[in-house]
């Protein structure tokens, strides 16, 4: 591993409260991680675990991965950027995205419409925001009116944009600092970063410098054949939907996806599962020993990852979630 190479984990860790994760947090810097990332689905949100973490490590830098720009306005996430650069000075990261028509539609109720514009009209409001700028903006679905942080950031927060397909990617490349990937194979990335980068170089920026971090799903297990099994319902929780269903069309998986999407359209969950093959698999979550499972990070970070993000699945037969989380956190360790 490169020296200066960044190594990251997800929060919060599963199967431990918040209040339990301190502890986790401090023996992770400790024993060489450099980056903390929050994610939000149905749990806990994703701002609260970082201003918890930033204020309980030293050097930690602290991201979003991702806060949803349907669901909170620009002015509200550049104020929750603010308050986090406070705790931390030149450690936060915002990881901002379009999420997903199930969070913002079904369960938030706006319509998920135009992705790509509201990722767009969003990075631009933030990033005069988050310069301290006054600002007045109009587009699409944002009106913004002569609008400035009263306790804009001391040191910038750099913007990463989540990004599955071209489009985003590209977008990522031309407004962002770094881009935030998911769900997908070291293979695929040696397809997605080069978009982005190419992006990056025609607005100007140096590639070598542009950020991409990477959530890699890692289940650290003795006991293969369990953990295979369960990991398989975590690949039938997301690649059944609209938006993962799409990107891995675009990498090129649709006839492997098709015989789960069609039974999960159909209402049968168990048939779904059974379609899962290994192979694919095999692609997208890590399951083995922390030695086998570090080998294959390393790939990720060798197509082209700069921050691999480690989420680790608490799928294995014994221990408790928070036990199997505590001992892939250690074992999996830079």
């Amino acid at each position: 591993m490169a020296e200066q190479q960044r190594w990251g984990f997800s929060l919060p860790l599963e199967g431990l409260s918040l209040a339990e994760q301190r502890t986790a947090i401090q023996e992770a810097e400790r024993i060489g991680y450099t980056d903390a990332w929050s994610l939000e689905v149905d749990g806990i949100d994703c701002f609260t675990p970082l201003a918890a973490t930033a204020a309980w490590s030293e050097g930690l830098t602290v991201g979003t991965a991702i806060a949803n720009v349907y669901t909170r306005t620009p002015s509200v996430l550049a104020m929750q950027a603010a308050a986090l650069s406070e705790l931390a000075p030149g450690r936060v990261v915002l990881g901002i995205g379009s999420s997903s028509p199930a969070i913002v539609d079904d369960w938030g109720g706006l319509p998920f419409s135009d992705p790509y514009r509201q990722v767009r009209d969003a990075t631009k409001i933030l990033r005069g925001l988050l310069a301290g700028e006054r600002l007045s903006f109009e587009s699409g679905r944002f009106r913004v009116r002569n609008f400035r942080l009263s306790r804009p950031p001391a040191q910038s927060v750099p913007i990463y944009i989540a990004a599955l397909r071209e489009g985003m990617l590209r977008l990522a490349g031309r407004l962002g600092d770094g881009a935030i990937i998911n769900w997908l194979s070291a293979e695929d990335v040696k397809k997605v970063v080069p978009i982005a980068k190419a992006a990056a170089k025609e607005a100007g920026k140096d590639p070598a410098r542009f950020e991409i971090g990477c959530r890699i799903f890692v289940c650290v297990t003795d006991d293969a054949a369990y953990t295979r099994q369960q990991a398989k319902r975590l690949i039938t929780t997301y690649l059944t939907t609209p938006v993962y269903a799409a990107f891995h069309e675009w990498l090129g998986r649709g006839p492997a996806l098709r015989p789960m999407l069609d039974a999960w359209a159909a209402g049968d969950r168990r048939g779904a599962l059974a379609a899962v093959s290994d192979a694919l698999l095999d692609e997208l979550v890590l399951v083995g020993s922390a030695a086998a499972c570090r080998e294959r990070v390393q790939q990720y970070v060798d197509a082209g990852v700069t921050i691999p993000i480690l989420y680790f699945a608490p799928f294995a037969p014994s221990g408790t979630p928070g036990e199997q989380s505590l001992r892939a956190l250690q074992e999996l360790r830079p």
